[in-house]
C-alpha cells in the first residue's frame, strides 16, 4: 500500500508511521500553511491527514485553526489518492450522557471543533472516498509534557504534589499505540465517514490520578479537587467504537498496563535528560 502521512513528527501521527513501517510511506511536514507547498506527482492508494496546530492551552480558540482548514482544503484538492483519512475529534459531538456513536448529534463549542467539522463536511464534497476519524483522548511515549498523563507522572517523580480537578468527569482515554494501529486498521478498511477512536471504556481524572499515584508508590501526592472544573467541558465523554472494531482492531493495553509502560517511557526520559 503506497500512503502520504502529514503530521508524521506529531505524537499520533509517529504512531501511526511505526506502524505502516512495512508499507510505502511518504511523508509531508507543517508547510501545508504555506501556499507554495508542493505536493508529490505520484499517486497513493491512501492519504491520511493528521497535520494540525495542536499546541496545549492555545490550540482550541486559535485562529490557526482556520487557516488550517484552508490548507488542508487545498491539500485534499490537490494530492492524488483513492482514500482520503481525516483527522476529527470528540469535541465535534454535542454533549450527551451516552457513549457517543458516529451518528450522535454534533454541537461543537470551540473553534478548533467547529474548524474540523467544517472541514469533513467539505471533504464529503469531493470525488474521494473519505473517512473522518474522530480522536477521544490518548495518552502514552512522547506526549506533549503538558497535558493531564506526562504532568501528573513528572510532578510525582519529582515529588511535588500533583494538582487536579476532583476528576469526576466520565471520559475515554486509549493509550497512543492502540490509537495508531486504529487509524492504520481504518486506511486498509472499506470504512466511510465519521468513525470514532476511542477504547469504549469508561474512566475519569480521579482513577487516572490515583492509578498513578499507586504506580509510583505516590498516592498522597495526588491532590484530588485541588483545581476548579473548566466550565467548557461536558462531564460525559465516551466513544462507541463498535464501527472501529468492525475492521477486526482491538487494543493491545488496558488503562493499568497502559499507565505503568508510560511511567517506564517517563523514567527513562528523564534519566537520559539527566545524564545529557
Amino acid at each position: 500500500m503506497k500512503v502520504l502521512l502529514t503530521g508524521a513528527t506529531g505524537f499520533i501521527g509517529s504512531h501511526v508511521a511505526r506502524v505502516l513501517a512495512g508499507h510505502e510511506v511518504v511523508t509531508l511536514g507543517r508547510d501545508l500553511l504555506s501556499r507554495t507547498f508542493r505536493l508529490p506527482l505520484t499517486a497513493f492508494d491512501v492519504c491520511i491527514h493528521l497535520a494540525w496546530y495542536v499546541e496545549p492551552g492555545k490550540y482550541l480558540e486559535s485562529s490557526l485553526n482556520e487557516q488550517w482548514v484552508d490548507a488542508s482544503l487545498r491539500f485534499a484538492r490537490t494530492i492524488r489518492c483513492r482514500r482520503f483519512i481525516g483527522a476529527g475529534t470528540c469535541f465535534e459531538y454535542a454533549p450527551s450522557d451516552e457513549p457517543l456513536r458516529e451518528s450522535s448529534p454534533t454541537g461543537p463549542r470551540t473553534l478548533y471543533a467547529r474548524s474540523k467539522l467544517k472541514l469533513f463536511e467539505e471533504l464529503q464534497r469531493l470525488d474521494k472516498e473519505v473517512a473522518w476519524v474522530r480522536f477521544f483522548y490518548q495518552y502514552g511515549p512522547h506526549e506533549d509534557a503538558r497535558r493531564l498523563v506526562p504532568v501528573v507522572i513528572n510532578t510525582l517523580l519529582r515529588g511535588e504534589e500533583a494538582k487536579l480537578v476532583p476528576g469526576d468527569r466520565l471520559r475515554d482515554y486509549l493509550h497512543i499505540e492502540d490509537v495508531g494501529s486504529a487509524v492504520a486498521a481504518i486506511a486498509q478498511s472499506q470504512l466511510t465517514g465519521p468513525v470514532n477512536i476511542g477504547s469504549g471504556a469508561v474512566t475519569t481524572v480521579r482513577e487516572i490520578g490515583l492509578k498513578i499515584g499507586e504506580l509510583l508508590s505516590r498516592p498522597e501526592l495526588v491532590k484530588l479537587g485541588a483545581l476548579p472544573y473548566s466550565p467548557t467541558e461536558p462531564m460525559h465523554l465516551v466513544a462507541d467504537n463498535a464501527k472501529l472494531r468492525s475492521t477486526g482492531w482491538t487494543p493491545r493495553y488496558d488503562l493499568a498496563n497502559g499507565l505503568r509502560q508510560t511511567i517506564e517511557w517517563w523514567r527513562q526520559a528523564r534519566s537520559q535528560n539527566s545524564v545529557g
